[in-house]
């Protein structure tokens, strides 16, 4: 029976999907977007979304509990640092889903995931990148 058992499980065990979300929630950030398919870019919201949230605020607690969720210095250090406090006054939703047709090989649905203001958030990764040189 499949009671109270919600969101996919996208067709891999608990470890697999923990180091997919991992991953993909790092490229999302490091590049701004992905494309991938429909289904892992649903997943993918829910997972990332919350964090944003919390880099919102910069204190320790809230790097310990970015680091634990993603495992990757430089890419907690760019939520807190650029993305939380650029999304700080937004109630949410920071992510944007564009579906992009079929993938080739396998015909899978593929969607583009990226984040909600892009243009005016590459301007403020630009900064941060010039004021670390």
């Amino acid at each position: 029976m499949r009671h109270r058992k919600s969101g996919s499980g996208l067709s891999r065990d608990t470890a697999a999907r923990k180091a997919l979300m991992r991953n993909m929630a790092i490229s999302l950030v490091e590049h701004g977007g992905i494309r991938t398919t429909l289904a892992k870019a649903k997943a993918l919201r829910p997972f990332l979304e919350p964090l944003i949230t919390k880099a919102g605020e910069k204190n320790l607690s809230n790097f310990r509990y970015l680091f634990d969720r993603i495992r990757n210095k430089d890419t907690v250090y760019r939520l807190i640092d650029t993305i939380g406090p650029f999304y700080k006054a937004r109630p949410g939703g920071y992510l944007r889903i564009i579906k992009d047709g079929f993938r080739n090989g396998d015909k899978a649905p593929a969607a583009y995931i990226q984040f909600v203001d892009m243009p005016a958030l590459k301007e403020s990764f630009d900064k941060t990148k010039q004021g670390d040189q």
